[in-house]
């Protein structure tokens, strides 16, 4: 029987993360009517498997997630992150925004603008930007990436490259250390072209990417202007970032 109980917490684990990208240990734990020590070690077995990384608070699939699956998991925080970069976005000039579902709510966000020029690798994005009176929208071009919607490759990296955008709004999949991390490599060399031609990298992601990596490093933490979660910024759980960006919104 507890052999049997625990083939279908890790089915049912195993099935959240395929559906939803993640699972948090608090909502394991009730949905399956175990202690969170239960489900952490799990966990453990999945990521032994390949098939889940163990992320501050719970996990996440191991293989890149499609924006619609993306775009379900923690929407609440996600919404809330993209109204408080809300105020960062210029009414001129040129920013870019990554593939991220985060910065696909900021977008959305954007009413209007005087003469704003948004560039962006996520098809999604830059269909939510059409019809914004003095907005126009950009892609980057480059390959498709079918594993998470976005456009990669050398293409991308070279349409950046030749641009000095004032801001680069980005999410990441991870932040450990002092560097951010993403589910692809090519995404992670995408980003890192980004913020290096930038003015300035606004970073946002929520609570549950803190203190967790994934494939690829991408940007450095240093280079980073401000880090924007959902939690206010004098948060414990943003003591040691404090000291590795130069703010926190």
């Amino acid at each position: 029987m507890n052999s049997l109980a625990m083939e279908e917490r890790i089915e049912w684990l195993r099935a959240e993360l395929r559906s939803t990208g993640s699972v948090s240990l608090g909502d394991a734990a009730e949905a399956l009517g175990v202690s969170e020590m239960t489900v952490r070690r799990d966990l453990r077995q999945l990521e032994n498997e390949g098939v889940a990384r163990r992320v501050r608070g719970g996990a996440r699939h191991s293989e890149p997630a499609s924006f619609q699956r993306r775009d379900s998991s923690r929407a609440a925080e996600k919404r809330l992150i993209a109204e408080k970069l809300l105020p960062l976005v210029p009414a001129q000039g040129l920013i870019v925004l990554d593939s991220s579902t985060t910065m696909y709510r900021l977008a959305a966000l954007i009413p209007s603008a005087e003469a704003l020029t948004v560039l962006t690798n996520s098809i999604q994005t830059f269909q939510v930007l059409q019809g914004r009176p003095g907005v126009t929208a950009e892609l980057t071009g480059g390959r498709f990436d079918e594993r998470s919607d976005s456009l990669i490759g050398p293409l991308a990296a070279a349409t950046v490259e030749r641009l000095t955008p004032d801001v680069f709004f980005a999410s990441t999949g991870g932040i450990d250390g002092d560097s951010c991390f993403e589910s692809t490599v090519e995404e992670a060399a995408l980003k890192k072209a980004c913020a290096r031609v930038s003015h300035r990298t606004v970073i946002g992601a929520d609570t549950a990417k803190l203190d967790a990596r994934d494939r690829a490093a991408s940007v450095e933490l240093e280079t980073v202007a401000a880090l924007c979660t959902e939690v206010e910024p004098d948060d414990p759980q943003l003591a040691e970032y404090r000291k590795r960006v130069r703010q926190l919104l």
